[in-house]
């Protein structure tokens, strides 16, 4: 039966366990997330700096500074947990530090007082006539045990002492190389708040010539709107058709119902089954990429009470980008229209992926492609330089997060 002293220390240890594991776990997560902004933020300098002789135009610079502005307060917010926590990490290893130093002190003195009862017994009597003076054989064997048991004990002090040095030194160690970790972070966060500040300055800068004129930006922004609603008008029209065909085809009845969902053959079940059991291990349409327009409503990139309604993603990538299929299935239909880059349709049962703004188209209609299967190249703006594939997910006729299926979208 464990006493009431021993079991609140050992429930101490077990908690201080706990706490030891959960800070590694949150401080490995949150250095995790730390280089995946790194990495995000050098691929948009990188896509930035391929197109550095082109002239672009004001939406798109402040586009550009938009991401990288919020990207970069994510770091610095993540960069800022991650200093937090290793100062709490810090504070728990010095007062364990204190903690052991009290101990280790404790140990040596005793042990330093045995040893000095231990010299002056040994002046005082030998070991031989400590033996000898027994009354009896008893008594001898006993002092004999005593004896030993005596040398056991300080032994196992000594050893005692020893292992509680070690541990301090460890402790120390630790602390050392946090200490620097932190040091690290702070001078990181440092060089980022500097690169904030100047691109805020920079998107400031863009604003003010922007505002001098803004019914001219509204109207471009207005016409590249409507020139997206077209092709997904267009879009629409092409699902809510083959909707429609799928269950004539199948003899479903027509309602209101039916008229919203395919009519799937056994196969075609399989593959949207298969589809679904990947939703958010989807590659990438592009291998290198940033998502600079998200799904749903986004406020204006110049005026922020204007809503952009997106059903898509918008991906910036790099010259010519080969665009690749995110999944098994077969091209459903190629889209081509004046004024706009053609647009290919693949159907994965129920499931459709678009990709849009392509310059160059290496499938026909009819096409079973694979996983991975390059199908086409982004449209590469002569102009800009810019390369922008607009990807979207639709199930039946209705669109999907696609940050929701591809892999850390």
């Amino acid at each position: 039966m464990l006493s009431k002293k021993t079991y609140t220390i050992l429930c101490l240890c077990l908690l201080n366990i706990f706490f030891s594991f959960a800070q590694n776990g949150k401080q490995k997560e949150l250095e995790t997330r730390r280089l995946e902004l790194t990495r995000e933020i050098n691929k948009i300098n990188s896509l930035l700096n391929s197109n550095k002789s082109k002239q672009k135009s004001q939406i798109t610079l402040i586009e550009d500074l938009n991401y990288k502005v919020r990207v970069r307060q994510n770091l610095i917010k993540v960069t800022n947990q991650q200093a937090n926590l290793l100062t709490r990490e810090i504070n728990n290893n010095q007062k364990k530090i204190s903690a052991n130093r009290e101990e280790l002190k404790l140990l040596k003195d005793n042990y330093a007082s045995m040893i000095r009862k231990s010299y002056k017994n040994k002046n005082k009597q030998s070991r031989v006539m400590f033996l000898l003076s027994s009354s009896n054989f008893k008594q001898a064997y006993k002092r004999i045990q005593y004896l030993n048991q005596y040398a056991d004990y300080q032994k196992k002090q000594g050893d005692n002492i020893r292992e509680k040095t070690k541990a301090l030194q460890k402790s120390n160690q630790e602390l050392l190389v946090k200490q620097e970790a932190k040091k690290k972070l702070i001078a990181e966060n440092k060089i980022a708040k500097k690169a904030l500040e100047k691109e805020r300055k920079q998107h400031e800068k863009i604003m003010s010539a922007i505002k001098k004129d803004l019914s001219k930006y509204s109207a471009q922004i207005k016409k590249k709107q409507n020139e997206a609603r077209k092709i997904d008008r267009q879009i629409d029209k092409i699902i809510k058709e083959a909707i429609a065909k799928s269950n004539k085809k199948s003899g479903v009845k027509k309602t209101k119902t039916a008229s919203r969902s395919f009519a799937l053959t056994a196969e075609a079940k399989a593959l949207a089954k298969d589809f679904l059991s990947n939703k958010g291990k989807l590659p990438w349409p592009v291998e290198k990429g940033i998502v600079k327009m998200r799904y749903g409503k986004q406020p204006s990139p110049i005026d922020r009470t204007v809503k952009i309604n997106s059903n898509g993603v918008r991906i910036s990538t790099e010259k010519n980008a080969k665009v690749r299929a995110v999944f098994a299935g077969k091209v459903m239909k190629i889209i081509k229209q004046k004024r706009s880059n053609p647009t290919i349709l693949i159907k994965h049962g129920n499931y459709i992926t678009v990709y849009k703004n392509l310059g160059k188209i290496y499938v026909k209609e009819g096409d079973k492609v694979t996983t991975k299967q390059d199908i086409g190249e982004v449209f590469t703006n002569p102009a800009t330089g810019e390369s922008l594939l607009r990807f979207s997910i639709y199930k039946d006729n209705g669109t999907q997060n696609p940050a929701s299926w591809i892999y850390k979208m």
